[in-house]
């Protein structure tokens, strides 16, 4: 098998030591897995909403819900954090969290020489004679104004 599969296969052993080795009970101890797994990759305030939609789907009463989420969800989920929780969190920030703390035309700007750009709909559009903004080397006419034409 290759290193993905080990590690389901790792991952999943717990409750497939459980069943009776039919595989109704090992096809659905892999189901519960990955659904597991899955959750397990959420962002922890996105979780208990993915769990609560996977215990209705399965027509379980209320006792039998919080039972199935105590005893093999949150095991399983605290599993997956414990075996691949660095795996899968984000390396870089969004964008939204870095956005608001750029000053665009801040003094440190100017120390560098970078100048604010005008927003996208104040640029202004070459003449037709003008060298193409794409660096191109061509005049706008001939690169990207027949291109917008074209559209």
């Amino acid at each position: 098998m290759g290193a993905i599969a080990d590690a389901m296969s790792a991952y999943a052993q717990p409750l497939l030591d459980q069943t009776d080795g039919s595989l109704e009970q090992m096809q659905m101890a892999l189901n519960v897995a990955m659904a597991c797994w899955n959750i397990g990759k959420l962002p922890e305030d996105k979780r208990q909403a993915a769990i609560d939609s996977l215990t209705e789907s399965m027509g379980l009463d209320e006792a039998e819900r919080e039972e199935f989420q105590e005893e093999i969800l949150m095991p399983m989920i605290r599993r997956h954090d414990e075996m691949f929780g660095q795996v899968f969190q984000r390396k870089a920030p969004r964008r939204s969290e870095w956005e608001s703390t750029i000053e665009v035309g801040s003094e440190s700007d100017l120390e560098f020489g970078l100048e604010a750009l005008p927003p996208k709909d104040q640029t202004p559009k070459p003449g037709r004679y003008d060298p193409c903004p794409c660096n191109s080397g061509k005049k706008y006419k001939f690169c990207c104004e027949r291109v917008a034409r074209a559209r």
